[in-house]
């Protein structure tokens, strides 16, 4: 783990470490195949930052409790089916530099391993009474779901707009920090007026995070990604919408056809990053991302000064500064 994360969960480190033991507890299966996928789920986390989000966003906003926990578990079984499900639809081997669950098991097992960590999460609102929780998880499963359906549908016909881009990010991406950060709220407070800026908030980093994380694919600062990878899968991200409404017809044409009969071509990647650079693509999403990040900063202005605020301001500012 970064220094910097580090230094961020400061206010929450002991919730952090409680959390790790309770999910592990929250996981726990009779049958001995599922055990062990659960133990391999758990040993690959990542940076935490979803746990992060609701135990700050609690923090901010009165008192952590078994709710607070009950919640960002939540969070993190919905969110972790909904990778073990992506990863059979992609066939994708690998996820955070470890091999996938259907490629260790394959995709029959990994399929049944979603659905159990969905029942898992569903049963763990139900038995506790967190209708208000599991509402606002669902609800941003549902927006996942739509907007990568979305996404898949435009793919084909190369046509996104910079508004739709903006709902496919929105829903895909956005959705699901606005929940972490409108769950840790609603854990300490049942007020949905605050539930609902607290998920503003989080849906203005999320925007930012995910077009910190397309400008990765132009050759931004980034470890772990490769270049091009969204233009070899036909992903129209803002960078290239930006490029493409600000060219020429001819070249518009042009640069569309490449990418519909030759994106795979390394030759296509270099003349496509070329081109969007040259259309200020780049310095365009740098410029919308700064506003999204300063319109979340703004709505956290409007709370009183405390550890989980400070910290929950750093946590932004990581999103968008981060390298991978």
């Amino acid at each position: 783990m970064s220094s910097k994360i580090k230094e961020i969960q400061l206010p929450i480190s002991k919730e952090m470490t409680e959390f790790e033991v309770k999910f592990r507890q929250f996981m726990k299966s009779k049958v001995y195949l599922l055990d062990k996928i659960m133990g391999y789920i758990v040993k690959r986390k990542g940076k935490q930052m979803r746990p992060m989000f609701v135990f700050l966003s609690a923090g901010l906003n009165g008192q952590i409790n078994e709710a607070t926990y009950r919640g960002a578990a939540l969070i993190e079984l919905l969110h972790t089916a909904t990778l073990v499900h992506d990863d059979v639809v992609d066939d994708a081997n690998y996820r955070r530099g470890f091999f996938s669950i259907n490629a260790l098991w394959k995709n029959k097992i990994a399929v049944l391993v979603g659905d159990y960590l969905l029942s898992r999460g569903l049963l763990l609102s139900i038995d506790h009474g967190d209708f208000s929780l599991l509402k606002i998880v669902s609800e941003a499963v549902r927006e996942m779901s739509e907007g990568e359906l979305l996404q898949i549908e435009k793919a084909r016909k190369l046509d996104i707009t910079e508004e739709v881009y903006y709902d496919i990010i929105r829903q895909k991406t956005a959705s699901l920090i606005a929940s972490c950060c409108a769950v840790g709220s609603m854990s300490v407070q049942e007020d949905d007026k605050l539930s609902q800026k607290m998920k503003l908030f989080g849906e203005k980093v999320g925007m930012a995070f995910q077009i910190k994380d397309d400008l990765f694919d132009y050759g931004s600062k980034q470890i772990g990604k490769p270049l091009g990878i969204d233009i070899k899968e036909k992903k129209m991200t803002l960078p290239l919408i930006y490029a493409l409404n600000n060219s020429e017809k001819g070249e518009k044409k042009r640069i569309l056809k490449l990418i519909k009969n030759k994106s795979e071509e390394d030759s296509t990647v270099r003349e496509v990053v070329s081109f969007v650079k040259a259309h200020k693509g780049i310095d365009y999403a740098v410029e919308v991302m700064n506003r999204y990040h300063s319109e979340a900063i703004e709505i956290l202005n409007e709370f009183p000064d405390s550890d989980y605020k400070n910290s929950l301001q750093e946590l932004v500012r990581y999103t968008i500064e981060r390298n991978k």
